[in-house]
């Protein structure tokens, strides 16, 4: 991957609908070339989609909360049965393994507190294997989503 890959990556983070025109004018390529080397990132996973970004807010969910989950064992059928559930969840929204303590950062979005403390009640705390939660609420997000560095 060279500098124009990954000039061609940091445009399209900051707007995946360009079309390959005006792709090829923002990063100074001819149409084809750039068309190739779009396909050459998607092929070798360096692109793996497309997508909209939709704001929280704007469709309900106004409320987000940073859950830490510790394991009680960190066995292989453990890890599986709780990443297979904390993936069932709708409201789960990213969900990241870590080295250390805890065992998982994983990050919530509903309504309100009212359905952040029902979801927890009723599906976080009965997560399988899970020896501790502890919730951390958002209170603004400084950087969301920012493309990643060229």
């Amino acid at each position: 991957m060279d500098a124009l890959d990954r000039k061609i990556l940091t445009e399209l983070q900051m707007d995946g609908r360009l079309t390959v025109t005006e792709l090829a004018a923002r990063v100074q390529l001819s149409v084809s070339p750039c068309h190739r080397r779009v396909r050459d990132l998607e092929r070798e996973g360096a692109i793996r989609g497309y997508r909209a970004v939709v704001d929280h807010a704007a469709v309900g969910l106004n409320f987000e909360a940073l859950v830490f989950a510790t394991l009680r064992w960190e066995d292989r059928d453990t890890v599986t049965a709780f990443e297979e559930a904390v993936t069932a969840i709708p409201n789960v929204i990213q969900a990241q393994r870590l080295f250390g303590e805890p065992d998982y950062l994983v990050r919530v979005a509903t309504t309100d507190l009212a359905a952040y403390q029902q979801l927890y009640d009723q599906q976080l705390a009965r997560l399988p294997g899970v020896q501790r939660l502890t919730s951390t609420l958002v209170m603004k997000h400084v950087i969301d989503d920012r493309p990643l560095p060229e």
